[in-house]
């Protein structure tokens, strides 16, 4: 349990936790960028609940309140952030970049959800936020013919 909330250990960096553990999601989200759009949904829809469940449980086990080395909600943000992007280096980095900026910065909802809401769903919901912020501007930014 500790090792997938870890993010494979990555999460344990003694250097930006949240960032250095976000690339544990890069390979798994390339693994799944070629399924068919239901199945990109149906990784999401696995993947929430399954989240919040290791993130209560890693939190159980550590004592506090959102441990900085629990990334798999980091994880499963950048799923969210990428969901239907074909991989590439120019807009999976936006989204890497978008993604952490939106989960250290928390703009509404994802703040109240972090402050609010108890044990794993409000440690994973604030970042589904993120990822669902991030997604957008990349969303927007395709539109505009800027990615």
């Amino acid at each position: 349990m500790r090792v997938l909330a870890s993010g494979f250990g990555l999460g344990r960096s003694p250097l930006a936790p949240g960032t250095v553990g976000t690339l544990a999601a890069v390979p798994f989200a390339l693994l799944w960028a070629g399924l068919p759009p239901v199945g990109g949904l149906a990784v999401l829809l696995f993947a929430v609940p399954l989240g919040a469940y290791l993130c209560d449980r890693a939190e159980a086990a550590d004592g506090g309140h959102d441990p900085g080395w629990i990334v798999c909600d980091e994880m499963v943000g950048f799923w969210v952030a990428v969901a239907w992007l074909p991989p590439g280096w120019g807009t999976w980095g936006a989204a890497f970049v978008l993604f952490r900026l939106f989960d250290i910065l928390k703009p509404p909802p994802a703040g109240w959800v972090d402050r609010r809401m108890p044990g794993g769903w409000g440690i994973l919901l604030d970042d589904v936020v993120a990822g669902v912020y991030a997604r957008l501007l990349l969303v927007l930014g395709q539109w505009a013919g800027l990615l």
